[in-house]
């Protein structure tokens, strides 16, 4: 069964979440300190990191990305019902 390990940052808006990936892109900060620093989600105080999943268990929106996407690499912003997204997975198994 395919497993993956993402980190995110959970934001209101699209353009809160393009700001935050330019400023990671650019390396203005890192991902988990964004996390730390904006995201809405209690992952956040953990850098953004979900822990190891599978396919369902995470909202649609969310397992297309982390299962189909590059590792290593900011995705978004990701629109679900809790908002807007930035992902970064970091492993992935088929």
């Amino acid at each position: 069964m395919a497993k993956a390990q993402a980190r995110h940052i959970l934001v209101d808006t699209a353009e809160e979440c393009e700001t935050l990936k330019d400023q990671i892109k650019a390396g203005t900060t890192d991902f988990a300190k964004a996390a730390a620093d904006h995201s809405n989600c209690p992952s956040g105080k953990q850098g953004g990191d979900l822990g190891e999943f599978g396919p369902g268990q995470m909202v649609k929106e969310f397992d297309t990305v982390v299962f189909s996407e590059a590792l290593n690499a900011v995705h978004g912003p990701i629109k679900t019902q809790f908002g807007y997204h930035l992902i970064e997975i970091t492993s992935r198994t088929d």
